[in-house]
């Protein structure tokens, strides 16, 4: 499939019309992994928080409950319009748009976030000039003192998901493109067992951004 923005929401559509949540590979019933590590964030009713690609994930459901602003983004339009149909809240904005693309192109951002929140987004960019549109987006949008929490396939991950490759990462190659701005807080390897009983190994890793 070739690297345009129509493409790649069209695969994307595609997964999110002809399936239920449950038959998703990714899908997460516990999301208690994620919210352990945001627990170190002090997420409070004034704090904005960025997810960068919500999908239809119960996630969403749980920050909700934080009172928090959420700004919810996803490369799927179909994904978007399902997730707002089960939502009815009020401080939740949507975004469609791809983040291996800067933000100053045809996206008027016109925001800060206190978190950006991407479980599983970031290692489906693959090329050199995708990852480092996405570091420039979020590095343009975390307030100094925010937190980026990454959740990506590991080095000991599968190469593949949803039928694409995927770029995976260690806890060193994350710190190198956030830059020395950005401290580690914590990290762990965790195994996610997907709706299939299949591993996952992944990296959680959060950060702290300095100035």
């Amino acid at each position: 499939m070739s690297d345009t923005n129509e493409s790649k929401q069209a695969h994307w559509d595609t997964i999110f019309s002809a399936k239920q949540d449950a038959e998703l590979g990714w899908f997460e019933d516990d999301c208690s992994q994620t919210l352990s590590f945001l627990k170190n964030t002090a997420i409070s009713a004034s704090s904005t928080l960025f997810l960068a690609g919500a999908g239809t994930s119960k996630l969403v459901d749980e920050l909700i409950n934080t009172d928090a602003n959420l700004i919810i983004n996803d490369i799927s339009a179909k994904a978007l319009e399902q997730l707002s149909q089960r939502l009815n809240n009020t401080k939740c904005q949507y975004l469609h748009h791809d983040l291996g693309h800067s933000f100053d192109k045809g996206f008027d951002k016109g925001f800060t976030v206190d978190v950006w929140i991407d479980r599983a987004v970031l290692h489906f960019l693959l090329t050199e000039k995708q990852i480092t549109h996405y570091f420039e987006n979020l590095k343009s949008t975390v307030k100094c003192g925010g937190y980026v929490l990454l959740a990506e396939f590991s080095n000991a991950g599968a190469t593949h998901c949803a039928g694409l490759a995927v770029h995976r990462y260690s806890e060193n190659e994350m710190q190198v493109r956030l830059g020395d701005n950005f401290e580690l807080i914590n990290s762990k390897q965790y195994t996610f067992v997907n709706p299939f009983k299949q591993e996952r190994p992944y990296i959680y890793a959060l950060f702290k951004r300095r100035q």
